[in-house]
């Protein structure tokens, strides 16, 4: 391994993720609020809801009441006046369920005094859950979507429509209370009615939409399931006001930022990656190919969120697949190295929050007796990185606004 390269990357992740915690933004967007007559609850849902919640109450001082969903590992300690759940992510399961009925209950008989502070992070798709099917039904449906590779603004025109709170609804629910929003995206473009799929946002997918995912992925649905999918969402909110409070163009701003105060160069590709994670490291790889002769040192950054299909058994997510699959076509690259971490911290279903490789790591796994094309075969990223310790471990973040990849070439 490359150390002075994996120190940088090391510090690129540091720094960017520093910029993207929500404490600032959430207290900037509460700056002004003024309790009135009403009470004020707290409802905060996502990966990092936790956060998010403690940075609401530093502003505030205190609620009148309040409910944290956040996953599992997630919750930091006790908050005052607000009682934390931990639950199922990114399958729902009976906690996201039964957390889900405690901040219904919270907001129901409210009046038009009240106000909901609605604090919605990614993740909350399958933490904040209260499901219209049987819920065995609706985690099979949602394995499904996750393996087909559909991406999230079409799993969320499903997961909407099966749902009691998705797709404006919980807002509704708190009528006729005020609800403001205050949203960490991690969507591509910010769609507001896509983001956990839009709890307190009009739905602007339709039936049809809906309808035509089960039929492009071929997904095994009940005819309870295929009835709901038939029946509209709320397509107009009067008491809701939202504000987006970070996205993935803060955290590419931020990588830039400190991948220039180590001396690359930065070169900004996008940050609406979305393709499949092998393609993306492997086009990474090519960047850096293409410029080896150059003689400067550069960093690429592009943000976003790929896609994996799952082919095998193994470990992984889809920060560590892209990584990996960066790993051939640097191979023997001096001064080369590709990294890609979720801002979460979580990558997939692992500790991990992404992968880092460099010009050292395909003989490196040689040596540990791994075949890369076998691995990537059997989705089986994370215990190949973890051999040559190219595992990013940074724990929950509290964070959550998609994914960075960077690819660093260091002129000698």
């Amino acid at each position: 391994m490359n150390t002075a390269l994996r120190r940088d990357a090391d510090e690129i992740v540091r720094t960017s993720l520093a910029a993207v915690l929500p404490d600032t933004a959430v207290q900037r967007a509460l700056k002004d609020y003024a309790p009135g007559d009403g009470r004020t609850l707290l409802v905060a849902v996502g990966k990092a809801a936790w956060q998010m919640a403690k940075a609401a109450l530093d502003t505030l001082g205190q609620v009148d009441d309040g409910v944290v969903i956040t996953k599992y590992d997630h919750v930091k300690g006790e908050l005052p006046g607000v009682r934390c759940y931990e639950a199922g992510h990114p399958v729902p399961d009976e906690n996201s369920f039964n957390a889900t009925k405690k901040a219904l209950n919270l907001v129901q008989g409210l009046s038009a005094k009240d106000t909901v502070i609605f604090l919605l992070s990614g993740g909350g798709s399958a933490l904040f859950e209260l499901p219209l099917i049987p819920g065995d039904e609706l985690q099979d449906i949602t394995r499904q979507m996750l393996s087909s590779g559909a991406d999230i603004v079409e799993m969320n025109r499903i997961r909407k429509r099966l749902s009691a709170v998705k797709g404006g609804r919980f807002a509704l629910a708190c009528e006729p209370a005020k609800v403001l929003s205050i949203v960490l995206s991690d969507i591509l473009g910010d769609p507001l009615d896509s983001i956990a799929s839009g709890p307190a946002y009009p739905d602007h997918s339709t039936c049809a939409e809906a309808l035509a995912v089960v039929e492009k992925y071929h997904l095994q649905l009940s005819s309870e399931a295929l009835a709901l999918l038939a029946q509209e969402t709320p397509k107009k909110l009067h008491n809701v006001e939202t504000h987006i409070n970070g996205s993935v163009r803060e955290l590419c701003a931020a990588a830039a930022f400190a991948a220039e105060k180590l001396g690359y160069k930065p070169v900004y590709l996008t940050d609406q990656l979305s393709c499949e994670a092998r393609e993306a490291g492997r086009f990474l790889a090519n960047i850096l190919r293409s410029h080896v002769a150059d003689g400067k040192s550069l960093a690429f950054i592009a943000g976003g969120e790929t896609v994996v299909h799952l082919t095998g058994k193994g470990l992984g997510g889809r920060n560590q697949e892209l990584a990996l699959a960066a790993c051939e076509g640097i191979a023997g690259l001096p001064g080369a190295a590709v990294f890609s971490v979720g801002s979460d911290g979580t990558d997939g279903p692992t500790d991990a929050a992404g992968g880092y490789i460099d010009g050292e790591s395909l003989s490196a796994l040689r040596a540990a007796g791994l075949n890369l094309h076998s691995v990537l075969a059997d989705n089986d990223a994370y215990h190949a990185l973890k051999a040559i310790d190219g595992l990013i471990m940074t724990g929950p973040t509290g964070t959550n606004v998609n994914d960075v990849a960077v690819a660093l070439l260091h002129a000698s």
